[in-house]
Formats: C-alpha cells, sequence, structure tokens
C-alpha cells in the first residue's frame, strides 16, 4: 500500500474514532443521539448553523472547542491525502508512460505482440525466457500489467489503429505477431504492418482454415492456426504417443515436430513384437535391414525406462517402442506390418 493511501485510511479511521467520541460527549450532557449526531457534523464541517442547545456550560464549552480543533483538523488532513493521492498517482502515470516510450525508442529488432490475450500472453513469456526485446499493444491496461519487470514495455491502445503500431516502433521491429480473438483485426493488422515495415517479419493467428491464405494475402510470412495445430498435437499423441511424448520432454524441441514435417522428415514410432526375429538384435542390424530408411533416436522399453541416443550395439528386446526418424513414404519392410495393423487399429480415430 502506498504512502498516500496509508495516510487516507489512517485520517478517516481517526475521523471516525472522533465522531463516535464527540456524539458521546454530547449525549452524556444530555443531548438526544440526533442532536448529537448534527451537532457534530456541522463542527466537523465548519457549517456555522449555529448551535442545537445552548453551551450553558464552561464543560461543554470546551468540550466543542476540542472538538471543532480536532475534527476541522483531521477532515482537511483527509482532504489534503485524498488529492495527494489523486495527484502522485496522474503524476506516476505521466512519468512512468513517458519513460516507456523513451525505452521503446531505443529498441531495434524486437518483437511487437498485438493481443495480450491468452496467446498473447503465452507468447509474452516466451519470449522474456528467450531474452528476446518485445512490445505488447492492447486496449486492456490491466491485463497489460499482469507481467511486470524489466523489459515488459507496452502500449495502451488499439492495434487496429496504425498510429499504436508507429508508437511500438514498428519502423525498428524485426517481427510483428497478431494475435487477437478476431481473425479480421489480425487481417487488417497485416496489412497495415507490411505497408509501415516491408521487411518486417509478420506471424499471425487465424482460428478459421478460411483465413489463412487472407493472412498470406495481406503480407503475413506465416499463419498459424491453434484449432488446427491443437487438432494434430491430439492426433500424434493418439497415434504415435510414444513419439509425441519424446518430442514434448524438451521444452526447447517443442515444435521440433512441425519443423521437420516441413523438411519431410516424420518423427514416427516401431514397436518390436513377440516372435518377429528383431528380439536379441541390435540397432544396427536394425538400421542395416531398413537400407538405412531411417534413423533410430530413442529406444522406450518395456518398463517404461527410455534410452536417448542409444548406441548402434543396443540390443533390442520384445515390446521395445523405437522412437525413429524416417523421410514421409519411406517405411522399411520389416515394419509395413506394423504401420499397416496401426492404421486400422486407429482408424477414424481422428479425423
Amino acid at each position: 500500500m502506498n504512502r498516500p493511501l496509508r495516510n487516507f485510511l489512517a485520517g478517516l479511521g481517526f475521523l471516525v474514532a472522533i465522531f463516535i467520541v464527540a456524539v458521546a460527549g454530547y449525549m452524556i450532557a444530555g443531548w438526544s443521539a440526533l442532536d448529537a449526531i448534527y451537532m457534530v457534523v456541522i463542527t466537523f464541517f465548519s457549517v456555522g448553523y449555529g448551535e442545537v442547545h445552548r453551551l450553558d456550560s464552561p464543560e461543554l464549552v470546551i468540550f466543542t472547542t476540542i472538538v471543532i480543533v480536532v475534527g476541522c483538523s483531521t477532515v482537511i488532513y483527509i482532504m489534503g491525502a485524498f488529492f495527494q493521492m489523486l495527484t502522485e498517482g496522474q503524476i506516476r502515470n505521466a512519468i512512468g508512460g513517458r519513460r516507456m516510450s523513451k525505452d521503446i525508442e531505443k529498441l531495434s529488432a524486437h518483437v511487437i505482440v498485438c493481443g495480450f490475450g491468452r496467446v498473447g500472453q503465452l507468447l509474452v513469456k516466451e519470449l522474456q525466457q528467450a531474452g528476446r526485446s518485445y512490445v505488447v499493444i492492447d486496449r486492456d491496461i490491466e491485463r497489460l500489467e499482469k507481467i511486470s519487470g524489466a523489459g515488459h514495455l507496452y502500449v495502451v491502445g488499439d492495434a487496429t489503429d496504425e498510429e499504436f503500431l508507429i508508437k511500438a516502433g514498428i519502423a525498428r521491429a524485426s517481427t510483428l505477431a497478431s494475435v487477437l480473438p478476431s481473425d479480421a483485426a489480425n487481417v487488417f493488422i497485416t496489412l497495415s504492418a507490411r505497408n509501415l515495415n516491408p521487411t518486417l517479419r509478420i506471424v499471425a493467428r487465424g482460428d478459421y482454415p478460411s483465413t489463412e491464405a487472407k493472412l498470406i494475402q495481406a503480407g503475413a510470412d506465416r499463419a498459424v492456426l491453434p484449432t488446427h495445430i491443437g487438432a494434430e498435437r491430439l492426433s500424434g499423441l493418439i497415434l504415435r504417443p510414444e513419439a509425441t511424448e519424446f518430442l514434448e520432454q524438451d521444452a526447447q524441441t517443442g515444435h521440433l515436430a512441425s519443423d521437420l514435417a516441413e523438411l519431410g522428415i516424420q518423427v514416427d514410432e516401431i514397436q518390436i513384437p513377440e516372435g518377429s526375429g528383431l528380439s536379441e538384435a541390435t540397432l544396427e542390424d536394425l538400421e542395416t535391414r531398413g537400407n538405412s530408411a531411417f534413423l533410430v533416436v530413442a529406444v522406450r522399453r518395456l518398463d517404461g525406462s527410455a534410452i536417448h541416443k542409444p548406441p548402434l550395439e543396443t540390443r533390442l528386446q520384445a515390446g521395445d517402442t523405437l522412437i525413429v526418424m524416417r523421410h514421409e513414404g519411406s517405411i522399411p519392410d520389416f515394419a509395413k506390418e506394423h504401420f499397416a495393423k496401426r492404421q486400422i487399429r486407429y482408424r477414424g480415430a481422428v479425423s
């Protein structure tokens, strides 16, 4: 709690205490509760309507004098603390805004994140962990203040307005990520950003498959469909659970599967069944039989243990699951039966 607010609350508490004591004092002198409360109120706020009853004793005069001095002083103190709280907040915001604008002006080759919803917040955390400089644009200042710390720079405004893109330093930025929940807004931001900085790398979010082509036409380098990625991940956990889990064990390799897919390389799994003739064979024997059409990157034993980067002399056991990397469409002869069975088993599981 800041100092002006502490002063305001302390003064308010003291005023309530004085109010109760003053009302009690007048009631002891024989006044009714309503008359006592009225007398204290007009005294505290210096209204000057006159006494409700005559002050016919020296004690009551002295008591009223003390109530006037203490009550009026407390009210003035509370008003001062209140206005100090308002002015210091405004000054702090103004100074903070100017400082943030200067920090943004110093940036170059930074990332601009348009939208600070669920996707935007996750993206910012990834950028923070990677040590990348960034600027967030969003209309909701409460959401922007959720992530604090050095390097957390933001612009409060509508990212579809070019003015706020310019404030975020789009002319000096290297990348822009438009992750608003509205596809139309992301298309508009992409178009505006491309016009403001032709060399900018733009990554935009789209919720509908039809939006992908529109984002590319508007100037996006890449269009990302979170629902499509989620469906691919689910299908991977169903069709290739061991391979998918292997890729997700390290956070730095979380995007490796999609990157390899673009190169035509697929990460898959092959299970060594009972009586297949592959038991007790080494990985070197297996890769030789496959004519080097694949590469074994990990072995998951039946007991759940895993061997990463297994040496060629590793001997296989019945029930082992091999995590392999292979070219799409390239399936070793000894594994074709396994893939056929798996496709029949999971047919219709994922659309």
